[in-house]
């Protein structure tokens, strides 16, 4: 009885402390439905709701968030040159043409794409939920926004120039939209020791009593915010609550700030560097093998000696780091031969392998037989026994972890039912009563109420919680029972919906989770952790939200709930980044793990984002840094795709790390020569052989020449791809001495395929020497060793390089026999990967049939590697082939409908591989071959192929090719006649080029326009406004005299066509004096004979007798074209008509007409001497009166007339000709 008054007394005084709490948080309740200045973020309303809060800010965010975007350069991070701005916008460009891929990047950042604009390198986004704003925040601050950004925007190269110009993009976002989260001020909180202020009496078994200057230890930390906190006592050494109230801090608490995130509470450990080694060197020799040391090369090398003159000194330096480079290269092939051990790659760590630390090897928890204790005590014993003590055991925390299904099949059997095991712990919680067993009691309690919520009997589980805190008479020590107890008290009273109950328990339950993390494995659920984040940030403590989220994150990550791990893990690195501090453990280790969530979640630019972020912190580790490699190679190898150039910073950083470079240990060398090779293959894929030569250089001087754990072939088939390189790097000489050093390794009467690989390269540096005999001596002893290990692949590269060499030094012959020869060879290969050799050497032999004219045999070569590259989908090929059959049909066997079908074949091609600029041209020179067919049908045809690639210039920023762009569809819209668009396109075009700021450019596109009109037949007034208003004050002011000689010609030629005589007479005159001054013949007698056809039609016959005098005596003599007496002809005729019919000479005219009939009988020209005999016959006849040379002249014209079946002719004096009908003003 007395006991039972006892436990009545501790359960008042726990309830009563308990009403105390919760008139405390009814406060707090308020707090949390008042509108905030803090934005909670990402945060579900389990004991709260946070509606209030979210309804008051949502409208301030804005509907359209420019995401602004930079390029810039060097660790200050300076905008870069403006060609590198540029290259932004162009990209930004074509993302606005075809924005799916942007689409996909943002829909995985949280934000949904409005629009791009280019111009102001912007790109707008928009978010539908509160939780899209919170996460796309997160990624903007925690720096993965920027590095999504560049692997969008930036081109492949970028990769690998950044290692050493330091090229990034900025991204910037407005700050108050940023400002709009989490703006509290950073409350500190304690740890170390603090005094008591006042006397507190103990009103639970979870709390501890103080007295005034009491020295508390504080276990874990003392939040503000908090109400309690886990002491300890020093005088007596007893672990409980204290309010954070009773306390005052010490002169010996420091601030937090410092061990916040201790390294015991780290959870996203690196694995063990050893066997990150093993999985880099494993995946590294997967995606980067190379066959140089197999498979011979191709040689397609254009090479051109420039000889340079050196000083003497230079000369002896280079020679003698020849020298020494002979020396090490020596040195990397004596090293002793040992076969590379086999490393055993173990399986990438999973989420829970990878995360927090296993408890040791737990023992077995003892099974307890139900039994009927009526009569027999006895059976009690083993449980009880086994639940009683006051501290805590291994086994009671893996008791507490036990679901009430897990209770009742394992730890207990021998039951039919739950009835039957809950009246067994009822009886057993009974007899502990009796005996004074308080241990046993409270975890029989905690037992039975963990039964009740099992099945959902609530209030009978709340009753055995709280008996729990009500039995013991001394503090508890077993910490783990009592978070278990709150957590399920917690839990309980979340169920009940009492919300003010919830509060006081998570309070303290929130207490032990900040001091003793261990306690986190007694949580039922996360609402308590919960509840802890939402009032750390209402509180704007982000010491204690950074608590929280590890807290949380820690929680999901032990139950393998990796999606919801993401949110908390993203918010705590973003408070680690902010905190600005160092840290005893690497930050890295948690973009680490954020990497591998993403991965995990298929957000394959967030995970490049996170683990780039990880290899960049200075604090990373060489573990670090490749563990961020593994991951990305992991990602790239579901698709099968060679090494990204995104690898390009992991392998640099990775090599400067001073273990590598020791090489102290067998892994770190091999390692070393993985990580090289791989960089070594991006910068050769990326033409950037000389960067690729440094680095090998720096491998073989820097090898030790004790034994080392690569092979000898491996150490060969390297150096033959250093010689390679040297190769292409247009340094054979060099290439030439790794050769023959290999060669010299290898044990005489010891013949290996390998060496034909070294012979034939040989032979490719000697032909780029111009040794033509060694070269082929070479190629041949290549072709030897081919034909005795029956190697055919390389035996028709050999028979092809063979075939080259012949075609470069001239003997044709020979070349096609060897060349046939390889082209037999490939062809009665199957597999594909000879393919890419085979479509070289039918090329090669294509040209050589083409310029034989046999080009039959040419287009079926052409042909063949086509179809080839189709086959074997090598795009770049492909794309060589179909240009040289589009050149073939253009030039050499004329057919415009072939020539059409390869040039959109071209395009398509263009269109796959990216070559947008190419792609625009290629559709340009399509719609020209159009327009030259004269159909409506082709010009609209043209117009759609101009139209096409008008859009690609406008995307890329091609502003001269986007002008002319404009102005060819205009010249179109003119062929159509849709005379109302011409004008849209040719203005379009007027300002495109105006915006360029080029004055000659502007020019040039002013006089093209001009010729729009110009070359029509209608409209020609207009092209007067663009020569004579736009182009020609231009070419004035530039000082351009050929640019203004044209529009002068051109002018005088339109105004006479238009009838302005007098107007072109300037111009005409403008003309003849520039070509004079430039002495330019030619275009001066253009002139004169401009101004002589212009001054004739304004009736001033002595000027244009003039001009035209003029004229004769600037044509050169002798004549130097079979149609100059024509146009003698004509001028001659044209001085008669204008003598005789308009100054009324006829002895002058008659000279004249002479004159044209000496040169239309130079021609042979009837009909123009019928005429010129019939003119000479009148003025004979009727003016100068001489009947003889009348006579002559008439029976001429008579023969003449017969001959040509003209009428009868006439000489009467009536008989006039008109002085005009020669004017031709074109001639």
């Amino acid at each position: 009885m007395s006991a039972r008054s006892e436990r009545d007394s501790w359960s008042h005084k726990y309830r009563r402390q308990l009403s105390t709490d919760v008139q405390q948080y009814r406060h707090m309740t308020e707090i949390l439905h008042r509108p905030s200045g803090m934005a909670v973020h990402g945060l579900s309303g389990d004991a709260v709701s946070l509606k209030g809060t979210l309804s008051a800010y949502e409208e301030n965010f804005p509907v359209a968030l420019p995401v602004l975007l930079d390029v810039v350069r060097g660790p200050d991070h300076l905008p870069a040159d403006e060609k590198s701005q540029e290259m932004l916008r162009g990209k930004l460009c074509m993302l606005e043409a075809d924005s799916s891929e942007v689409n996909t990047l943002f829909k995985e950042l949280s934000a949904h794409l409005i629009s791009i604009n280019s111009e102001r390198k912007a790109i707008y986004v928009m978010f539908t939920t509160f939780e899209d704003i919170w996460k796309f925040t997160t990624y903007y601050r925690i720096g993965f926004l920027r590095h999504c950004m560049e692997n969008l925007l930036l081109e492949q190269t970028f990769w690998l120039s950044s290692l050493k110009d330091d090229f990034a993009i900025e991204v910037t976002i407005q700050e108050e939209t940023l400002n709009l989260f989490y703006r509290g001020i950073l409350l500190q909180e304690a740890r170390g020791t603090c005094l008591a202020k006042k006397e507190y009496d103990a009103e639970g078994p979870d709390e501890l009593s103080v007295s005034p200057g009491d020295p508390i230890t504080i276990v874990g930390f003392l939040v503000p915010c908090f109400d309690w906190f886990t002491g300890k006592k020093e005088a007596t050494g007893e672990i409980g609550l204290v309010r954070t109230s009773l306390v005052k801090p010490s002169t010996d608490a420091y601030d937090s700030a410092e061990i916040f995130l201790d390294e015991e509470d780290w959870i996203f450990s690196s694995p063990q560097e050893e066997k990150v080694i093993e999985q880099s060197i494993a995946i590294l020799k997967k995606k980067s093998h190379n066959d140089i040391g197999h498979n011979y090369k191709l040689d397609m090398v254009t090479y051109q000696d420039s000889e340079k003159k050196t000083s003497p000194s230079f000369s002896r330096k280079v020679e003698s780091e020849q020298k020494e480079f002979k020396t090490n290269i020596h040195r990397f092939l004596d090293q002793d031969k040992q076969s590379t051990p086999h490393y055993t790659v173990t399986k990438r760590e999973t989420l829970e392998e990878s995360g927090l630390a296993a408890e040791a090897k737990s023992p077995k928890l003892p099974s307890f037989v139900v039994q009927p204790v009526e009569g027999n005590k006895n059976t009690l014993i083993p449980l009880l026994s086994f639940l009683d003590g006051r501290d805590y055991k291994v086994e009671f925390g893996i008791l507490y972890g036990l679901s009430s299904e897990k209770l009742a099949s394992s730890t207990f059997t021998g039951h039919c039912d739950e009835d039957e095991l809950i009246s067994f712990l009822g009886v057993a919680r009974e007899t502990a009563r009796k005996k004074h067993l308080f241990w046993s009691q409270t975890r029989l309690c905690f037992l039975l109420g963990k039964l009740c919520v099992g099945r959902s009997k609530f209030n009978q589980a709340q009753v055995y919680f709280e008996e729990t805190l009500s039995v013991p008479r001394e503090g508890f020590t077993d910490l783990r029972l009592l978070a278990s107890i709150f957590s399920n008290l917690a839990a309980t009273y979340l169920l009940q919906k009492n919300t003010e109950s919830f509060f006081a328990v998570t309070e303290r339950l929130v207490a032990l989770l900040i001091g003793i993390p261990d306690c986190l494995k007694s949580l039922e659920d996360n609402s308590s952790l919960k509840y802890m984040l939402k009032k750390a940030i209402l509180s704007h403590n982000k010491m204690a939200e950074a608590r929280a989220c590890l807290l949380l994150a820690k929680h999901h990550w032990t139950s393998a709930m990796g999606a919801q791990v993401v949110p908390y893990l993203e918010r705590l690195l973003i408070l680690c980044d902010e905190a600005q501090r160092p840290w005893r453990i690497s930050p890295s280790h948690g973009y680490l793990a954020l990497g591998k969530l993403y991965s995990e979640l298929h957000r394959p630019h967030l995970s490049a984002s996170s683990v780039r972020r990880a290899s960049l912190l200075p604090s990373a580790t060489l573990s670090d840094c490749l563990g961020s490699m593994v991951l990305l190679l992991d990602t790239v190898a579901e698709q099968e795709t060679p090494v990204p150039p995104q690898m390009a910073p992991y392998l640099h950083k990775a090599l400067t790390f001073p273990k590598l470079q020791s090489r102290e240990r067998n892994h770190y060398q091999i390692l070393s020569h993985q990580l090289t090779v791989c960089l070594c293959q991006l910068y050769c894929k990326h033409k950037m052989t000389g960067h690729a030569i440094c680095h090998m250089q720096a491998l073989i001087n820097n090898s030790p020449s004790r034994q080392v754990c690569v092979s000898v072939s491996e150490r060969k088939g390297f150096l033959i791809w250093l010689a390679w390189l040297y190769i292409d790097n247009s340094q054979p000489a060099v290439a030439l001495d790794i050769l023959e050093s290999i060669l010299a390794s290898i044990p005489e009467h010891c013949t290996t395929p390998q060496e034909g690989v070294v012979l034939n390269m040989r032979g490719v540096a000697l032909r780029c020497m111009g040794d033509v005999r060694r070269a082929a001596e070479s190629y041949q002893a290549a072709i030897d060793i081919c034909q005795e290990f029956e190697d055919m692949p390389n035996g028709a590269v050999a028979q092809a390089n063979l075939g080259l060499l012949c075609l470069k030094a001239g003997a044709k012959t020979l070349a096609e026999r060897h060349l046939s020869e390889a082209v037999q060879l490939f062809s009665e290969l199957s597999e594909e990967s000879n393919v890419e050799n085979f479509i070289p050497v039918l090329m090669e032999l294509g040209k050589y049939y083409v310029k034989q004219q046999q080009l039959d045999y040419g287009k079926g070569c052409y042909e063949w590697a086509l179809l080839l590259a189709i086959n074997a989908n090598l795009l770049e090929y492909e794309l060589s082939v179909t240009r040289c059959l589009c050149r073939l049909y253009e030039c050499k066997i004329p057919n415009q409908v072939q020539w059409i079908i390869y040039s959109q074949h071209r395009v398509q091609l263009l269109r796959h591989t990216g070559y947008r600029e190419q792609e625009g041209e290629a559709l340009e020179a399509i719609s020209q071959i159009y327009l030259s067919i004269g159909t409506e049908q082709a010009y609209r045809a043209a117009l759609d192929y101009t139209k096409t690639s008008l859009g690609i210039f406008i995307d890329l920023g091609c502003k001269e090719k986007e002008a002319y762009g404009w102005l060819q569809a205009g010249k179109i819209y003119q062929l159509l006649g849709q005379i109302e668009l011409v004008d849209i396109y040719v203005q379009a075009a007027q300002d495109v080029a105006l915006s360029t700021g080029d004055t000659s450019f502007i020019l040039k596109l002013l006089e093209t326009a001009g010729d729009i009109f110009f070359d029509s037949c209608r409209d020609r007034d207009k092209a007067v406004l663009f020569y004579r208003d736009r182009a020609l004050p231009i070419a004035v002011k530039s000082n351009s005299i050929h640019s203004r000689l044209r529009l002068c010609n051109k002018l005088t030629e339109v105004m006479f066509c238009l009838k302005l005589y007098g107007e072109a007479v300037e111009f005409a005159h403008i003309a003849a004096d520039i070509s004079k001054s430039l002495g330019e013949r030619l275009n001066e007698r253009v002139a004169c004979h401009r101004l002589g056809s212009l001054y004739h039609c304004l009736k001033q016959c002595e000027l244009a007798e003039h001009y035209y005098l003029k004229t004769l005596t600037l044509c050169p003599t002798p004549l130097q074209f079979d149609e100059e007496p024509l146009y003698y002809v004509r001028l001659y005729q044209t001085l008669g008509d204008i003598i005789f019919t308009d100054l009324k000479d006829p002895f002058d005219a008659a000279g004249y007409y002479h004159l044209a009939l000496a040169a239309a009988m130079d021609l042979g020209n009837k009909k123009s001497q019928l005429q010129l005999c019939t003119q000479l016959a009148t003025i004979y006849h009727n003016f100068i009166i001489d009947r003889e040379r009348s006579l002559f002249f008439y029976q001429k014209a008579r023969g003449f007339a017969a001959e040509l079946n003209a009428k009868r002719i006439n000489i009467s004096p009536g008989q006039q000709y008109s002085s005009a009908q020669y004017k031709n003003i074109g001639q």
